[in-house]
């Protein structure tokens, strides 16, 4: 079983930055890849950006595309979420999930395990 932890969310004004931090801990040498997912109010669950362990390959959602960035230090089991120029609209809490097996890192159901989230306020 992996635990994650995130880190890094708050209140930020429109057009500012944030980084957010998911640090991994128990099998971790077991997983493919991390990913990052948002939930805002009323709304569902949906993809954010994700990298594989091994290769660093990214994957990011079109509305985050330019603005965010993933990135993962192997040596620390740590993922991080870059995000820039941020919109009222990227409010949410965020989670980091642990993705054990090969394929898409872009569906929420296929993850294995899920961190507690942290919240994403930007203000207009």
């Amino acid at each position: 079983q992996v635990q994650l932890v995130e880190s890094g969310g708050g209140l930020v004004q429109a057009g500012g930055s944030l980084r957010l931090s998911c640090a991994a801990s128990g099998r971790t040498f077991s997983s493919y890849g991390m990913g990052w997912f948002r939930q805002a109010p009323g709304k569902e669950r949906e993809f954010v950006a994700a990298i594989t362990w091994r290769t660093g390959t990214t994957f990011y959602a079109d509305s985050v595309k330019g603005r965010f960035t993933i990135s993962r230090d192997a040596a620390k089991n740590t993922v991080y979420l870059e995000m820039n120029s941020l919109k009222p609209e990227d409010t949410a809490v965020y989670y980091c999930a642990e993705k054990r097996t090969l394929g898409s890192l872009r569906n929420d159901r296929d993850y294995d395990s899920w961190g507690q989230g942290t919240q994403v306020t930007v203000s207009s």
